[in-house]
């Protein structure tokens, strides 16, 4: 019995030790943030400059103005070969984010501090339908849509109220 409660008391150390070393990683809060620094073993495309849709054609006759870029798409491949794509305003603020692979990216690095409101969001769904089958987490401050199965994973997250103007939901792909 005495070596059973050493093997116990040994395991809980690695585990508390094991607590502390994944308390001390730097999370990577994306989402109403910067974005992310580019992980260990993972690869950063170019971001690409888009333009939001204009609510209104100009006159017959007139040339419409140059406009800058309302938004930028940050693409970055995982080492596990996920890949998750940015979309970070004129101000440098990740207003969504989208993913597509074989494995699920870490949620609260993605959320930062809107991951407890997923949470939330997230068991109320299950606690009214299973915990089978596709998330969608929908209220005012945050939008999460993420399905698929073993091997082959896909979702979106955006900020409605941060939206650049002519920039919807849909767009986050």
């Amino acid at each position: 019995m005495h070596s059973r409660k050493r093997r116990l008391a040994a395991v809980l150390a690695r585990l508390a030790g094991l607590g502390a070393v994944l308390a001390a990683a730097p999370a990577h809060a994306v989402l109403g943030g910067a974005p992310m620094a580019t992980p260990p073993g993972a690869t950063s495309n170019q971001a690409v400059a888009r333009a939001a849709v204009q609510a209104s054609a100009p006159a017959s006759g007139t040339s419409m103005p140059a406009t800058p870029a309302s938004y930028t798409v940050r693409s970055t491949t995982l080492g596990n070969g996920t890949v998750v794509n940015e979309y970070v305003s004129a101000d440098g603020v990740v207003f969504g984010i989208a993913w597509q692979g074989r494995q699920m990216p870490d949620m609260p690095s993605l959320l930062g501090s809107y991951f407890p409101q997923y949470l939330q969001g997230l068991n109320a769904q299950r606690a009214a339908r299973g915990s089978r089958g596709p998330v969608s987490v929908q209220d005012s401050g945050l939008v999460v849509h993420s399905g698929g199965h073993m091997g082959s994973f896909v979702g979106t997250a955006y900020l409605p109220e941060a939206l650049p103007a002519g920039v919807s939901g849909s767009d986050i792909q």
